[in-house]
């Protein structure tokens, strides 16, 4: 769901107030406007949106109807929820946050929530559950494993869609008696920045209603109601089978939802997003950020002749039967991609659920299309625990359709297994004139958060498109580590995943040389910086490895080093103990310094410095101003002191030492995904 340009927003009341923010941003600014207060207890990756939500609390922020938020947190996630449940019964509007094991841990409660028509909003960062093996990253086996909870469920795809989604979801929840959860996947969405406009106080007063005169209070002894009680056998069926009901009207409800919403904000969602289907021969369908993958791919297929579309599933519960047969009735081959596996299944789940939708269609079931063919089904696992996706899987996956019968049927993606499909192409389907970076750094050197600056300030100053993601682990402090921007001025990017093509390689870390091959994939005449502390610019393109030489030599790389730890220790005054970490503030320097984006602005240094004080204060100022005004001061120095290895010293290299260089470079791995795993 891409934001609309300004020019379009015009028509439409709320446009929303554009920024830039990760998902745990965008979920935490609508949760403390929208709610009266939040039970949690803190897991990866969903924290972050507790954390925010405890500091609005800690502070004093009141939601938009005045009121002063509450919070709560408990000894378990099981807990959190039944600290929910109480707080609905007794007529609050009341959100949580969780993830993995924690959503699992939940579920006894989850049924009773859902049984009692409750309306609330559980928002989760999906993760992998822990199986052979612990994993913190994105995967959706914790949602399926409470599918069957009964309640509604929406995934978004984006960072905007988290937003937009969770408003939707507690509209429809609050209309519906039924308890929702807003999904996003774990880190790809809860810890990437990107664009997105966020809801106006009035749009959130408006849409939603201020929640005493929405929400009914069961605990009101003017009012008395008896609920939860003990069923019998004469009595328990009668009461579950009787709220098939409500159910019957949930999707109702929500597409309702998303009516007004679209009528306000001009974003528009559906029970499923089907895009390039009214032809599509071929369609890749799937949930969450995995969906924009693959819409990114569309333009280069229909290129080759190939008719693809993408079908992207917003709402799994209830799940969208009749929607989905519409829009994929007439393709050859239909393929399935899921971040979970479930081998005891007929097949994964949401493969399962559209084979199903099919069959009912076959059979002439009311309110279905009646199908003249019947799609060919592949079913995929991709992503699970944040295995790395890309455009080449999804033409992988196309070529796959293509063979019909012959093709494998299930697949897995970004793997070595018999099961697995492999790119032919890594293609660069980046939003024309796209500027990229992938920094090569190590845990603890405040990459990871200069990342977020740059971010914010070329979004929010600079008024580009942006997309900055961190190659988080469960162990990266210390240890090698990646961080990933994307910037554009115009379209959106739709890509979720490490970066193949690049113009510029940060290096923190001079020893990085040596542990993979950190240039792949960069543009010629791209640029590379690293940390050093040699004395000149000579002296450092001497201390490269041969391949680095003969590499950035014959492309024309633009190469720049200064060294970062000098600068922190001169600039982090205030507190010693963050000298490591004003190593990463020193690179935002050096990227003002070295790409093109100060130019093209027609800024000052002295406005530049201005604007990055902004930033720098969202990200530092917790920390007090003395912190904010040193980190700015290695800013600055970073700025002024990066040194510049020119074409002339490297066109000085011996020829015999550029051909070992060429030799060594040839022999080098070439696969970005195997740099650091």
């Amino acid at each position: 769901m891409a934001t609309l340009k300004a020019d379009d927003q015009q028509a439409f009341p709320y446009p929303g107030i554009p920024g830039t923010g990760d998902g745990s941003d965008a979920i935490a600014y609508v949760e403390t406007r929208a709610t009266d207060g939040a039970a949690a207890y803190p897991i990866t990756s969903s924290t972050i949106m507790g954390q925010n939500y405890q500091v609005a609390v800690a502070n004093g922020f009141k939601n938009v109807w005045g009121n002063e938020l509450a919070w709560l947190e408990l000894e378990s996630e099981h807990s959190s929820a039944s600290a929910c449940e109480g707080y609905a019964l007794a007529g609050g509007r009341v959100t949580n946050f969780t993830s993995g094991q924690g959503l699992i841990l939940m579920k006894e409660v989850l049924y009773t929530i859902a049984g009692k028509r409750l309306p609330q909003v559980l928002n989760v960062a999906a993760r992998a559950l822990t199986h052979q093996g612990l994993n913190v990253h994105a995967g959706h086996d914790d949602v399926m494993g409470v599918a069957d909870c009964n309640w509604g469920i929406l995934f978004a795809q984006s960072v905007q869609a988290s937003a937009d989604l969770c408003m939707i979801a507690r509209r429809a929840s609050e209309n519906a008696l039924t308890p929702m959860m807003n999904v996003q996947d774990g880190f790809l969405i809860s810890h990437t920045i990107e664009n997105l406009n966020y809801p106006e106080d009035d749009l959130i007063r408006e849409y939603l209603g201020n929640p005493r005169e929405r929400i009914r209070n069961m605990f009101d002894p003017e009012a008395p109601l008896q609920t939860g009680v003990v069923q019998n056998q004469d009595a328990y069926m009668q009461g579950k089978v009787a709220q098939r009901a409500y159910y019957d009207e949930l999707a109702g409800h929500i597409e309702e939802a998303m009516a007004e919403f679209y009528r306000l904000t001009g974003r528009k969602y559906g029970l499923v997003d089907a895009v390039s289907m009214e032809d599509a021969d071929y369609a890749i369908i799937a949930m969450g950020t995995t969906a924009e993958t693959a819409m990114s791919t569309i333009q280069l297929a229909r290129s080759k002749g190939i008719k693809l579309g993408v079908v992207n599933v917003t709402c799994y519960r209830p799940f969208p039967a009749i929607q989905l047969v519409q829009a994929i009735k007439n393709c050859k081959a239909v393929a399935v991609i899921e971040r979970c596996d479930v081998p005891t299944m007929v097949d994964n789940p949401l493969t399962t659920d559209i084979e199903a939708s099919l069959a009912k269609a076959a059979m002439g079931i009311e309110g279905f299309d009646a199908l003249t063919t019947m799609p060919y089904v592949f079913s995929g696992t991709a992503g699970l625990g944040s295995r790395d996706v890309t455009p080449g899987h999804m033409l992988a996956v196309v070529t796959n359709m293509q063979k019909g019968k012959e093709g494998k049927r299930f697949f897995s993606l970004g793997i070595e297994h018999e099961t697995a499909l492999h790119p032919e192409e890594e293609p660069d389907v980046r939003p024309q004139g796209s500027f990229s970076v992938r920094a090569h750094s190590v845990g603890g050197f405040g990459s990871v958060t200069t990342n977020k600056v740059i971010a914010t300030m070329l979004g929010d100053i600079f008024g580009f498109r942006v997309q900055a993601a961190p190659k988080y682990g469960s162990e990266k402090k210390g240890l090698p580590t990646n961080t990933y921007l994307t910037v554009t001025p115009t379209g959106k990017i739709l890509t979720h995943c490490e970066l193949q093509q690049v113009d510029f390689v940060p290096l923190m870390d001079p020893t990085t040389w040596f542990m993979g091959n950190p240039l792949v994939g960069l543009a010629d005449g791209g640029i590379v910086f690293q940390h050093t502390d040699e004395p000149n610019a000579q002296a450092l393109w001497d201390s490269l490895p041969p391949y680095a030489k003969y590499f950035m030599q014959s492309n024309k790389i633009k190469f720049y080093g200064v060294d970062t730890i000098d600068i922190a220790r001169e600039s982090c005054l205030s507190d010693p103990s963050l000298i490591q970490r004003f190593q990463g503030v020193v690179l935002l320097g050096v990227f003002l310094r070295v790409t093109p984006f100060q130019k093209n602005a027609g800024l000052s240094s002295e406005d530049l410095f201005a604007a990055v004080r902004k930033p720098l204060t969202k990200y530092f100022g917790k920390r007090g101003q003395k912190v904010v005004d040193d980190n700015l001061e290695a800013v600055k120095r970073g700025y002024d002191r990066v040194m510049e290895v020119t074409q002339a010293i490297m066109d000085a290299t011996p020829a015999d030492e550029l051909a070992a260089g060429k030799e060594e470079w040839e022999a080098k791995g070439k696969d970005v995904n195997a740099f650091f795993i």
